[in-house]
């Protein structure tokens, strides 16, 4: 059985998800775009499933979660929700990667080879094929996960090659900070990534950039999925 919230708690998560979306619309009329062309996906790691139920409820159905476990409990609870679309962000461990890509529809923080393939390997042969997104450390920071920019192509080269990936596009989580400057920065760089994948991979249409601090900067320069999950759900537990 569901959880159930009540009904002063998802008042609350019903107006922070409206904020949202209405922030998203904002910025993307503020920069001449169809903010039906922009996705939310609602960042649930370390909240619990009453959280994402009090969102379902209100319209919400993509959800990203960063650590396997926790995820892997919250999907198989939610199991009779048949239609959430279930994004794996987070840094995935070899030893995991069987059971991402075993519960997940969406895996947005891919960066090497080696995880590409395993990915692929343990998909389970009656699920389609596993959307995946490459991320790309577009910031250049040593201690953060992704792919240096300069191996897109050659990562991208190879998981369309993998049978049981399909490449959608590319994500980054770029250094913090409060410049809008240096938010649009990468941004865009990350952008141009996008642009060079799509040109020549037909299928690829997902730009995954921007969360609760820099939304705007990244829906100037053209994001297509923003992650928000401290503006729906508050602080993280």
């Amino acid at each position: 059985m569901t959880p159930q919230p009540t009904d002063n708690y998802m008042v609350t998560i019903a107006e922070r998800l409206k904020s949202a979306y209405a922030r998203i619309a904002l910025a993307a009329k503020n920069n001449q775009r169809d903010e039906h062309a922009i996705s939310l996906l609602a960042v649930s790691k370390t909240k619990p499933v009453e959280d994402i139920v009090a969102a379902y409820q209100h319209g919400q159905r993509q959800f990203g979660e960063s650590y396997v476990q926790e995820a892997v409990t919250k999907v198989t609870e939610l199991a009779h929700l048949t239609d959430i679309v279930w994004h794996f962000i987070g840094p995935i461990q070899s030893n995991k990667s069987a059971q991402v890509a075993t519960h997940f529809d969406w895996v947005q923080s891919v960066d090497r080879t080696k995880i590409a393939k395993r990915l692929s390997e343990q998909r389970p042969k009656d699920k389609t094929p596993l959307n995946v997104l490459i991320q790309v450390n577009i910031s250049l920071e040593e201690a953060k996960s992704g792919c240096h920019p300069d191996e897109l192509m050659s990562l991208a080269e190879f998981i369309s090659g993998c049978d049981n990936l399909c490449l959608r596009g590319v994500m980054a989580i770029p250094a913090k900070t409060d410049d809008t400057q240096q938010q649009l920065q990468y941004f865009e760089q990350l952008s141009a990534c996008f642009d060079k994948l799509k040109a020549q991979y037909p299928q690829v249409d997902t730009l995954s950039m921007g969360m609760s601090n820099d939304v705007e900067a990244a829906i100037a320069a053209g994001s297509t999925m923003v992650r928000i999950g401290t503006d729906i759900f508050g602080q993280r537990n």
